[in-house]
């Protein structure tokens, strides 16, 4: 078993927190009590938690007020997105490490402990994910080995640290020194992509990705984006691969990307047709069409698309009001 190496909370303490943890909630009211509450009753560490609301309409921002009146809760009048919310907590940070978690996950009690004692012994490590899982206690997938469109690449991810890719959102601890020297998230990903974006970033600056699986998160997963379409899900995450490709791989290497994703939307859109007619399941099928449709149009797009919710946040509208 590791030993836990955060002091022990004390109500009169004024030392720094051990964890600063930022969540960014957007309607989810019905999950956000039971996050904060794993949160609060994590053991042996100084903590500091900011809420990040992007204009939730259900009534999260008055639970937190009412609930977790020690939450610092910054009420946002638009829906900045996920890097831009998240970025509004981070400039408020004091800890010595930051916890990005999702309002529709929870902490194990000693989930911070044990993940703050594996970065302590561990400097080469610049972010790490807990480990994640399901409701039913199955393991979440949420460490990647490659990048989006990578066995496409020639050079430009040549001699990076360690094996891990990026980890999944939903629970990552980050050296907050190494955050606030690259300006936390890039904002123009709105909402997916961010996470391989800033875990790239940081293996750019010499620094490692971890994976703590003895710090434990349970995630429900995709509950921000309950009432998004699914047509507008599917072209919020092509967008954000070619958002990922068009900052990271050279011009020769994203149109091999958009050529080969091109002919394999093309095909995958025949070979439907064909079995169309002869399918169970019309609507799994219907739901393949239209994501080959998206890939084959963003695909043939020469320049990156970007939608209102990129502008808005690059713009830096809407900065919030902060409790």
């Amino acid at each position: 078993m590791t030993e836990p190496t955060c002091k022990s909370r004390n109500a009169g303490d004024s030392q720094p927190p051990d964890v600063s943890i930022v969540i960014v909630s957007y309607n989810t009211a019905d999950l956000i009590g039971r996050c904060l509450e794993s949160v609060f009753a994590s053991r042996d560490c100084r903590t500091e938690v900011f809420v990040a609301d992007n204009a939730s309409a259900d009534g999260s921002t008055g639970l937190i007020r009412t609930g977790f009146p020690q939450v610092r809760l910054i009420a946002n009048a638009d829906n900045r997105g996920f890097g831009a919310a998240c970025n509004q907590g981070l400039s408020l940070c004091r800890g010595r490490y930051v916890l990005f978690l999702n309002p529709d996950a929870s902490l194990q009690p000693d989930a911070l402990s044990r993940a703050v004692s594996a970065m302590d012994r561990s400097p080469f490590i610049g972010l790490a994910g807990l480990r994640i899982l399901n409701p039913d206690g199955t393991l979440q997938p949420s460490v990647s080995y490659r990048y989006p469109g990578q066995r496409h690449c020639r050079d430009e991810l040549q001699d990076l640290p360690g094996r891990i890719a990026c980890v999944l959102g939903a629970a990552m601890l980050a050296r907050a020194d190494i955050l606030h020297g690259l300006g936390g998230f890039d904002e123009d990903f709105f909402l997916y992509g961010e996470d391989q974006d800033l875990c790239l970033r940081i293996r750019r600056k010499g620094y490692e990705i971890g994976y703590v699986k003895e710090a434990v998160a349970v995630h429900i997963g995709a509950q921000s984006e309950r009432s998004t379409a699914p047509e507008d899900l599917m072209l919020r995450k092509i967008r954000a691969e070619y958002l990922f490709y068009e900052k990271h791989y050279r011009p020769d290497t994203v149109g091999r990307i958009r050529k080969a994703e091109l002919l394999k939307a093309r095909w995958r859109l025949l070979t439907l047709k064909l079995s169309g007619p002869f399918t169970r399941d019309r609507e799994k099928t219907r739901a393949k069409e239209t994501r080959y449709r998206l890939i084959a149009r963003e695909a043939k797009s020469p320049h990156r698309s970007e939608g209102p919710e990129q502008r808005l946040s690059r713009a830096g509208h809407s900065r919030g009001q902060t409790i």
